[in-house]
Parts: structure tokens; C-alpha cells; sequence
């Protein structure tokens, strides 16, 4: 089995910090990723931030 070079991120709303999507992100990009994603609890868009997922 070859090994990944992408790790998998959840995306946190910073507004309600529910985690509403899960996305991939390499492994050489060091910065955390920041994306502004609809929140269906809040609902609008909102800057959703990487977190680990569990």
C-alpha cells in the first residue's frame, strides 16, 4: 500500500464552531487552511477554519 501525501482536514464555522465539512490538504502546504463555506447552523456563509478530525 502506497503511502498518502494528503492528509484529511474537518473545517470548523468559527461563529458557531459546529464542524460542517471535511476536505483533503497536502502535506507540504504548512499553512492552516481558512475558507469562508455556507454554515447550515448559522445559516450564511461563514470563515471556516482546519481542525483535526476525529
Amino acid at each position: 500500500m502506497s503511502k498518502s501525501t494528503r492528509d484529511l482536514v474537518a473545517l470548523k464555522c468559527e461563529v458557531c464552531r459546529n464542524k460542517n465539512y471535511t476536505t483533503y490538504k497536502s502535506k507540504t502546504f504548512k499553512e492552516n487552511l481558512e475558507k469562508t463555506k455556507y454554515c447550515s447552523t448559522c445559516q450564511k456563509h461563514t470563515l471556516h477554519k482546519e481542525t483535526k478530525v476525529k
